[in-house]
């Protein structure tokens, strides 16, 4: 496996993370990433929830396995169109208010206008509030300043905007001339293009797994559901590649790829965790294994829907999750190895 595959995973990740998909509004995402398989020869197809099944192919279709990525993020929906011509969020999946105050954002209407906004503190000039800063950051304390010149909730009507519309925060993405990459929903986008760069190896190597493999790119997985369907007949394991991990406790950093022994909802299969720490030594891959104190992944809730399979999670160590999270193009690589290590 070169390393040019996870500058690949790279490059397509900075593409799909350019493409707002809070969780629930994933359409234009998901068009993104069914083409994106398909013009490398696989066939991709939009599952009924709006996710993307993708066949790689394979020679034993009684023992598949399926590798889960979502592109669905978290985001704001607008609760409330305030009487000063703000709006009041409610979250979408885990966005937290004290992570988002000061973020850009764009308001998505249902006549496909696009406007753009800040999530603020109410009253957030700390030249006047002189509570700014023991004020209880919620979506309560902090709304969207629109940036069009409306003061009444009239006039953020009669631009289109309405309660339920989707609100979608900047990612910021960049890669440091050091190999770090920096962006809002790295978690899980970071996994797609991870999945695009091993799709494009199988390719360009003419690669044939002796099961067969599909991936499924969920987009309900922030609220839960995003695994809970669409798997094929003949899988007996699934694998999430989401974000590993990586805080006080753990031992993974950003450069490795994180094998979860077990999170919040119990353990991993103890056979598909084995195999995957044997994948990781066979190819020499940097990896660490952990245990996650406060995560869920797509795997556990196809567990949860009745599949009969045995499931995994790894992913590439990501720092400050559900904030302005932090990888490495060398996590992207070792975690493409420990793939290739499974699979061939």
């Amino acid at each position: 496996m070169e390393y040019k595959y996870a500058q690949e995973a790279t490059t397509k990740t900075l593409e799909l993370l350019s493409i707002d998909s809070p969780t629930g509004f994933t359409a234009k995402a998901s068009e993104w990433v069914k083409n994106a398989f398909s013009e490398l020869g696989y066939s991709a197809e939009l599952t009924k929830k709006g996710g993307v099944l993708v066949d790689f192919g394979g020679k034993n279709q009684d023992d598949a396995l399926m590798l889960c990525a979502h592109t669905d993020t978290l985001g704001g929906m607008v609760a409330e169109i305030k009487g000063n011509g703000r709006l009041r969020l409610t979250a979408l999946g885990g966005m937290r208010a004290d992570n988002g105050e000061t973020e850009n954002v764009r308001i998505y209407t249902r006549d496909n206008k696009v406007y753009e906004g800040t999530l603020q503190l109410c009253n957030a000039s700390v030249h006047v509030n002189r509570g700014y800063s023991d004020a209880k950051r919620s979506f309560d304390t902090t709304e969207v300043v629109i940036d069009e010149d409306v003061s009444s909730s009239d006039a953020v009507k009669a631009l289109g905007i309405q309660v339920g519309d989707i609100v979608a925060f900047d990612p910021r993405s960049k890669v440091t001339e050091s190999g770090y990459i920096k962006s809002r929903f790295l978690d899980d986008k970071l996994s797609v293009g991870i999945l695009l760069g091993f799709a494009k190896y199988m390719k360009d190597k003419s690669l044939i797994p002796e099961r067969r493999i599909y991936a499924h790119i969920t987009v309900y997985e922030e609220v839960g559901h995003g695994g809970a369907a669409s798997v094929p007949a003949g899988v007996t394991e699934v694998i999430s590649v989401d974000m590993g991990c990586v805080g006080d406790g753990l031992t993974c950093t950003e450069k490795q790829v994180s094998i979860c022994a077990k999170d919040s909802g119990g353990p991993y299969s103890y056979e598909v965790v084995g195999k995957l720490i044997e994948a990781a030594k066979k190819t020499e891959a940097d990896y660490a294994v952990d245990v996650y104190p406060a995560y869920g992944s797509d795997v556990e809730a196809t567990l949860s829907a009745g599949f009969d399979v045995r499931h995994g999670l790894i992913g590439a160590g990501v720092y400050a999750s559900h904030g302005y999270e932090r990888s490495h193009v060398d996590g992207v690589y070792n975690t493409l190895k420990v793939i290739e290590g499974y699979i061939f």
